[in-house]
């Protein structure tokens, strides 16, 4: 299919489902998705955002700003994934936890609102990454409208653009607990330590990063465009400095640069048994 009739069977979809709940983070994807949904339901589109300590701040202050721009249906409401053991543990599966809490929630809120369904903003680049919250959309009767439809991301990017969504090129972001190695336990302190650390490193024009947290050190992640500026002598001792500061004792480099997902490297091939049939 072309972009146009890809976009076009996505109205369909939507319009089709006639009064939808949208799990909304502010990203590149539920942003495109609501605005879609918005657009051919109008307030029969409930837009959610599901805050919580593992979100980035600026996440949060990002999609309030959209949700105001686009005049949405919108609601805030809290999730309490570090108050789930299993989440905390941070298993393969952790992504997995997260999502079957929120999606439980929207789906009360939806049928609280008399709405037909929950969508999510999965796209179907998702089919070939490590995904276990595809689980939780399965087992919930959760809709992806821009994956049958489809869009691809690098698809749902162009189209913001085209749509003068400021978020076409917003770098992914997920939750903060995707910082933290499987087997290391997410926790608030943690949470809070890489968020810090990230609101730096992104206040010296960084728009691209990770603070990948293992224990006392800090491994920050960035494209290799910007590698000069952060070993500039003067902006590598304050950069250290501040991370130590935040509570980092070694603060390093990766060399590799800028990867999404770079921790699902340590799963292996031992990840094909937990992943869900459609991924595997």
């Amino acid at each position: 299919m072309t972009l146009e009739e890809k976009q076009a069977r996505l109205e369909g979809i939507l319009r089709e489902m006639g009064a939808v709940v949208v799990g909304y983070s502010g990203g590149v994807d539920s942003t495109f998705l609501t605005f879609a949904a918005n657009r051919a339901l109008g307030s029969k589109c409930l837009a959610v955002f599901g805050h919580s300590p593992t979100c980035p701040p600026e996440d949060f202050a990002g999609a309030n700003f959209m949700a105001q721009k686009l005049a949405l249906n919108y609601r805030v409401i809290e999730t309490n994934e570090l108050e789930d053991p299993q989440f905390v543990a941070n298993d393969q599966n952790r992504c997995y936890y997260c999502k079957s809490e929120l999606f439980q929630k929207l789906n009360e809120i939806a049928k609280a609102e008399g709405m037909d369904w929950v969508a999510d903003g999965s796209n179907i680049d998702d089919l070939t990454d490590y995904r276990p919250g595809r689980r939780a959309c399965s087992e919930l009767n959760v809709r992806s409208p821009l994956l049958e439809a489809e869009l691809s991301k690098e698809e749902i990017r162009q189209l913001s653009r085209e749509n003068d969504l400021p978020t076409w090129d917003k770098p992914a972001s997920p939750c903060l607990a995707s910082r933290i190695p499987y087997g290391t336990p997410v926790t608030e302190d943690v949470v809070q330590k890489i968020a810090a650390g990230e609101l730096y490193l992104r206040s010296l024009g960084i728009r691209t990063l990770r603070l990948r947290h293992h224990g006392d050190i800090a491994r920050i992640e960035i494209e290799e465009k910007d590698m000069g500026r952060v070993l500039d002598d003067e902006t590598r001792r304050e950069i250290v400095r501040r991370l130590k500061t935040i509570g980092y004792l070694y603060v390093t480099l990766d060399l590799t640069g800028y990867r999404t997902g770079s921790l699902n490297a340590q799963i292996g091939q031992g990840a094909a048994s937990t992943l869900p049939k459609s991924l595997s």
